[in-house]
Protein backbone atom coordinates (compact mmCIF):
# COMPACT_ATOMS: atom_id res chain seq x y z
CA UNK A 1 0.00 0.00 0.00
CA UNK A 2 1.51 3.65 -1.03
CA UNK A 3 1.63 6.41 1.36
CA UNK A 4 -1.46 8.07 0.33
CA UNK A 5 -3.76 5.05 0.33
CA UNK A 6 -2.90 4.79 3.67
CA UNK A 7 -3.37 8.16 4.81
CA UNK A 8 -6.68 8.00 2.88
CA UNK A 9 -7.71 5.19 4.66
CA UNK A 10 -6.56 6.99 7.86
CA UNK A 11 -8.29 9.99 7.23
CA UNK A 12 -11.71 9.10 8.62
CA UNK A 13 -9.93 7.49 12.24
CA UNK A 14 -7.92 10.16 12.60
CA UNK A 15 -11.17 12.18 12.38
CA UNK A 16 -12.76 10.70 14.86
CA UNK A 17 -9.33 10.85 17.38
CA UNK A 18 -8.96 14.23 16.78
CA UNK A 19 -12.58 14.39 17.81
CA UNK A 20 -12.49 12.94 20.75
CA UNK A 21 -9.51 14.16 22.20
CA UNK A 22 -10.46 17.67 21.61
CA UNK A 23 -14.24 17.10 22.78
CA UNK A 24 -12.60 15.64 26.29
CA UNK A 25 -10.25 18.84 26.59
CA UNK A 26 -13.16 21.13 25.80
CA UNK A 27 -15.68 19.46 28.67
CA UNK A 28 -12.58 20.20 31.01
CA UNK A 29 -13.29 24.06 30.81
CA UNK A 30 -17.33 23.47 31.33
CA UNK A 31 -17.04 20.81 34.40
CA UNK A 32 -14.51 23.81 35.57
CA UNK A 33 -17.13 26.35 35.49
CA UNK A 34 -20.24 24.17 37.30
CA UNK A 35 -18.47 21.82 39.12
CA UNK A 36 -15.30 23.15 40.04
CA UNK A 37 -13.30 20.02 39.10
CA UNK A 38 -10.73 20.26 37.67
CA UNK A 39 -9.69 23.16 39.42
CA UNK A 40 -12.38 26.13 39.52
CA UNK A 41 -13.55 29.51 38.29
CA UNK A 42 -14.55 30.61 41.57
CA UNK A 43 -18.71 30.96 41.72
CA UNK A 44 -20.36 31.41 38.95
CA UNK A 45 -24.16 31.49 38.48
CA UNK A 46 -25.79 28.85 36.08
CA UNK A 47 -27.67 30.96 33.49
CA UNK A 48 -24.70 34.02 33.74
CA UNK A 49 -22.94 33.94 30.14
CA UNK A 50 -19.85 31.92 31.67
CA UNK A 51 -22.81 29.40 32.64
CA UNK A 52 -24.21 28.68 29.67
CA UNK A 53 -20.93 28.63 28.36
CA UNK A 54 -19.89 26.15 30.84
CA UNK A 55 -23.92 23.93 29.86
CA UNK A 56 -22.39 24.45 26.33
CA UNK A 57 -19.47 23.16 26.78
CA UNK A 58 -20.04 19.96 29.03
CA UNK A 59 -23.28 18.95 27.14
CA UNK A 60 -22.30 20.04 23.81
CA UNK A 61 -18.80 18.56 24.26
CA UNK A 62 -20.15 15.33 25.61
CA UNK A 63 -22.36 15.34 22.67
CA UNK A 64 -19.29 15.56 20.53
CA UNK A 65 -17.26 12.86 22.76
CA UNK A 66 -19.71 10.53 21.10
CA UNK A 67 -20.32 11.93 18.36
CA UNK A 68 -24.12 12.65 18.26
CA UNK A 69 -25.12 15.40 16.44
CA UNK A 70 -21.96 16.10 15.38
CA UNK A 71 -21.86 18.67 12.51
CA UNK A 72 -24.62 20.70 14.37
CA UNK A 73 -23.61 20.58 17.68
CA UNK A 74 -19.82 21.71 16.45
CA UNK A 75 -21.38 24.38 14.26
CA UNK A 76 -22.80 25.81 17.98
CA UNK A 77 -19.92 25.08 19.44
CA UNK A 78 -18.22 27.03 17.06
CA UNK A 79 -20.03 30.10 17.55
CA UNK A 80 -19.89 30.31 21.11
CA UNK A 81 -16.10 29.82 20.45
CA UNK A 82 -16.17 32.84 18.09
CA UNK A 83 -18.64 34.93 21.01
CA UNK A 84 -15.69 34.16 23.65
CA UNK A 85 -12.78 35.39 21.38
CA UNK A 86 -14.54 38.54 20.20
CA UNK A 87 -16.54 39.29 24.25
CA UNK A 88 -13.57 38.10 26.42
CA UNK A 89 -10.23 38.07 24.72
CA UNK A 90 -10.03 40.52 22.00
CA UNK A 91 -11.00 43.42 23.89
CA UNK A 92 -7.94 42.84 25.99
CA UNK A 93 -4.95 42.98 22.97
CA UNK A 94 -5.48 42.26 18.87
CA UNK A 95 -3.04 39.89 19.11
CA UNK A 96 -4.24 36.23 20.69
CA UNK A 97 -0.99 35.47 22.60
CA UNK A 98 -1.26 38.61 24.66
CA UNK A 99 -5.23 38.51 24.92
CA UNK A 100 -5.03 34.60 26.17
CA UNK A 101 -7.45 33.72 23.22
CA UNK A 102 -5.16 31.23 21.26
CA UNK A 103 -7.53 28.46 23.06
CA UNK A 104 -10.91 30.00 21.79
CA UNK A 105 -9.46 30.76 18.28
CA UNK A 106 -8.17 27.07 18.19
CA UNK A 107 -11.34 25.44 19.33
CA UNK A 108 -13.45 27.27 16.82
CA UNK A 109 -11.70 26.69 13.98
CA UNK A 110 -11.61 22.72 14.91
CA UNK A 111 -14.77 22.55 15.76
CA UNK A 112 -16.30 24.92 12.19
CA UNK A 113 -13.65 21.43 10.86
CA UNK A 114 -16.15 18.97 12.48
CA UNK A 115 -18.92 21.22 11.74
CA UNK A 116 -17.79 20.60 7.79
CA UNK A 117 -16.38 16.83 8.28
CA UNK A 118 -18.40 15.02 10.70
CA UNK A 119 -17.60 13.01 12.93
CA UNK A 120 -15.69 10.51 11.59
CA UNK A 121 -15.52 6.34 11.57
CA UNK A 122 -15.92 6.12 15.21
CA UNK A 123 -19.18 7.95 15.87
CA UNK A 124 -22.94 7.44 16.83
CA UNK A 125 -23.81 9.43 13.96
CA UNK A 126 -22.53 6.97 11.82
CA UNK A 127 -23.94 4.37 13.35
CA UNK A 128 -27.65 5.94 13.33
CA UNK A 129 -27.16 7.01 9.65
CA UNK A 130 -25.69 3.11 8.67
CA UNK A 131 -28.76 1.18 10.27
CA UNK A 132 -31.43 3.71 8.27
Amino acid sequence: MSDQKFFNAMTPWLLSLLRIIVAFLFIQHGTSKLFHYPGSMGDIRLFSLIGIAGILEVFGGGLLFFGLFTRFVAFILSGEMAFAYFMVHAPRNFWPLLNHGEAAVFYCFVFLYFASAGGGKLSLDRLIRNKK
